[in-house]
């Protein structure tokens, strides 16, 4: 990630342009036509990430001199991958990595089963607890 912050001027020029659905102080979001037209100019045509870019009106200057690169780049890698229908698709924050695991909807026996794993789990770490602590008192 960047550490590049726009400034209130650089993002109502970002902005202006069509290629832009939002734009924030840290990023910017393109839309799907211009992820899809610069997939293609890249492949078909063989422009390079700068030229796509400058040819759709982006100050290289305000984005960042990678910012070209690193975009044609994930937008690519998600072409081969997926295809274009996911180029217009938003995933940014949208995994499901870490946090606590989902209790809402499971049914009794799967309750059940958990809160089994939870109590056994508790236990194991008391009797750990119980050993290191006589430990340390020898």
């Amino acid at each position: 990630m960047s550490k590049r912050i726009f400034t209130e001027e650089q993002i109502k020029k970002l902005l202006k342009n069509k290629h832009v659905d939002n734009c924030s102080n840290k990023s910017i979001t393109y839309n799907k036509a211009f992820k899809i037209q610069a997939v293609a100019r890249y492949y078909e045509d063989g422009y390079n990430p700068g030229m796509i870019f400058e040819e759709a009106d982006f100050d290289i200057s305000v984005i960042g001199i990678n910012t070209p690169r690193d975009s044609l780049q994930r937008w690519r890698k998600t072409y081969r991958e997926k295809g274009t229908h996911f180029l217009g698709l938003e995933l940014r924050g949208k995994h499901n990595k870490g946090g606590r695991p989902k209790i809402n909807g499971l049914s009794d026996t799967d309750r059940i089963k958990r809160l089994e794993i939870e109590n056994a789990y508790l236990k194991a770490e008391n009797d750990f607890l119980v050993k290191l602590r006589a430990a340390k008192k020898r």
